[in-house]
């Protein structure tokens, strides 16, 4: 067969080819509309949901952001003058009770949103001292429960250590073995069985010595390893 043969049925093939497309597509043209309207429908749907995420990802961030702008005043120093453009407060409870609503906003209205879960945990703290323990236990419940693990880890130190301050040593027991066996990048195992060997020093000393040295051991080149030693050391 000669190139100019095959080149004459190759392009009959296409002809025919796209002839047939072409028929498919007039046969079918009502089904055609409905899925390419439906298919805009979909992209629309996407672009609104991106968009509407985008818009409330950054006013959960802006309340969140303002709420943190006040917990992180310093407080002012005896006899220094109040600023007024910026805000100061005598004590940290002042400060928490200003922040706190702004916490609560981000975390009531924004709860499913990384800056939601965030602003919960830190209406937890803000509970904690503004001195209502049973507030900042609902708070700090709430924020263990967050879908990120790093929030959710700092929360449950938080509530173990308000577990320890009202008396309720065996729960924080629980959530710093919890911690310990689950590590995250806010809260490293070390840093769960440092404060679980501090809890034992006046409860059960030989573990917490027990506890310290499996620290040390594990942690030689940390700042974990080297609080246990000294921990050991004055334990002795």
């Amino acid at each position: 067969m000669d190139t100019q043969t095959r080149h004459a049925l190759k392009h009959d093939r296409f002809v025919d080819s796209t002839n047939a497309t072409l028929d498919w597509a007039a046969d079918n043209r009502g089904t055609l509309i409905r899925y390419g309207v439906i298919a805009l429908v979909v992209i629309a749907l996407v672009i609104a949901a991106i968009w509407t995420y985008s818009v409330r990802q950054q006013k959960a961030e802006s309340i969140l952001g303002q709420g943190l702008s006040i917990y992180e005043t310093p407080l002012r120093v005896p006899g220094e003058p109040a600023d007024a453009s910026q805000g100061s407060y005598d004590t940290a409870a002042a400060r928490a009770k200003a922040a706190y609503p702004l916490f609560e906003k981000a975390a009531d209205n924004y709860g499913w949103l990384r800056a939601g879960e965030d602003a919960r945990y830190f209406a937890g703290l803000a509970q904690v001292d503004m001195g209502d323990q049973a507030k900042a236990e609902t708070e700090l419940k709430k924020a263990a429960k967050a879908h990120n693990s790093n929030i959710a880890a700092l929360a449950k130190m938080a509530l173990a250590s308000l577990y320890v301050q009202t008396n309720r040593s065996s729960q924080a027991i629980d959530i710093y073995n919890e911690l310990a066996k689950h590590p995250t990048m806010s809260v490293p195992a070390s840093a769960a069985q440092l404060q679980l060997a501090s809890l034992y020093e006046n409860t059960n000393p030989e573990k917490a010595k027990q506890l310290y040295a499996k620290i040390k051991d594990q942690n030689k080149k940390t700042a974990a390893g080297q609080i246990a030693t000294e921990q050991l050391q004055k334990l002795k």
